[in-house]
């Protein structure tokens, strides 16, 4: 199966190609501009410089979230219209399941961690043996809950993501863990499609048309969030007043 895989959902971002598992070609860019100046030009040079065009896929993969609310709807917006246009199936994968891909060897639990704001990070967990076992559903929660939890299980732990840091700091003191090293530290696009097609293989995933894949982010974006924040202000300054 050849995927073309896109990544937007964090920072960095960009696309690669994966063919049965085995990455043909992958560009990622951290550059400081935006998921919708680099994501499609990243394709686009990504194709060219291997000879291919869309029509040589089977499947486009793209991350649906957790993480940035603008980079993951401007890596769905990029995959529909690819998609639609030269008529493939698209394969949805989670943002932290393919960070746990970025560890290939571990003896002990992969935490992906990406940075959800106010202490708070996007996290599952993962154990890593010859295949790669979930242990528990994609969810927001604080770095303390996160090492409460942890410390529970009692297995050594490497966190990797854009939360990294903050979970490790939490952490370091009272469970063994490490952070994984900065080339492996963020989301790879070729993990993405690799993460992506053996979940599909497994029947963990399908493929779906354009117009039928959602995003999926968890909680509340940060404006909707403070609109509520400042209604319920409004609320209780009125119930005072009374």
């Amino acid at each position: 199966m050849r995927i073309l895989a896109l990544d937007s959902c964090s920072r960095a971002g960009g696309a690669a190609v994966v063919c049965d598992g085995r990455p043909m070609g992958s560009m990622m860019l951290d550059c400081g501009y935006t998921h919708s100046e680099t994501l499609l030009v990243c394709a686009d040079n990504l194709l060219s410089g291997l000879h291919m065009t869309l029509q040589d896929m089977d499947a486009i993969a793209v991350t649906v979230g957790p993480g940035s609310f603008t980079g993951i709807r401007i890596g769905l917006s990029t995959a529909k219209g690819l998609a639609m246009a030269a008529e493939l199936p698209l394969l949805p994968v989670s943002s932290l399941l393919a960070l746990s891909y970025n560890i290939p060897c571990f003896d002990g639990i992969v935490a992906p961690c990406m940075d959800a704001r106010r202490g708070q990070v996007y996290n599952a967990l993962f154990e890593r043996g010859t295949q790669m076992r979930r242990l528990c559903e994609d969810r927001a929660l604080s770095a303390d809950e996160l090492t409460s939890e942890l410390a529970a299980r009692g297995a050594p732990v490497i966190f990797v993501g854009d939360g990294a840091q903050l979970c490790y700091n939490t952490c370091r003191d009272i469970l063994p863990c490490a952070i994984a090293p900065s080339c492996q530290l963020h989301l790879q696009p070729a993990m993405a499609g690799a993460a992506a097609e053996q979940a599909y293989a497994a029947g963990e995933t399908a493929l779906v048309k354009y117009n039928e894949i959602m995003p999926v982010y968890l909680r509340l974006p940060q404006a909707e969030r403070e609109r509520l924040e400042r209604e319920r202000k409004m609320e209780h300054e009125t119930d005072h007043r009374k």
